[in-house]
């Protein structure tokens, strides 16, 4: 499967990934609950391989612009109705 492919489909599920983090990690400070948010987002992309494969050729800064998208996920979720029934 073409590697954009795979990437535009784990984005999508980057706001239950971090729903699921915010119901596991509640308690824990954000940058703990944002680790957990990308590896389990890296697992889903298989970032090792993609790097392997040159699909990924800076592992470093792929991972830096996940974070940014779990930043603005967590943003637009805690300016929701989302936010508003914990």
């Amino acid at each position: 499967m073409n590697f954009l492919t795979v990437l535009l489909r784990s984005i999508a599920f980057i706001p239950t990934i971090v729903q699921g983090v915010e119901s596991v990690f509640g308690g824990k400070a954000g940058a703990d609950k944002k680790e957990a948010a990308l590896n389990f987002v890296t697992s889903a992309i298989s970032i090792t391989e993609a790097v392997t494969n040159k699909d990924i050729v800076n592992a470093d800064q792929f991972r830096g612009g996940l974070g940014q998208i779990i930043d603005g996920t967590v943003q637009c979720l805690n300016a929701s109705a989302w936010a508003k029934t914990k």
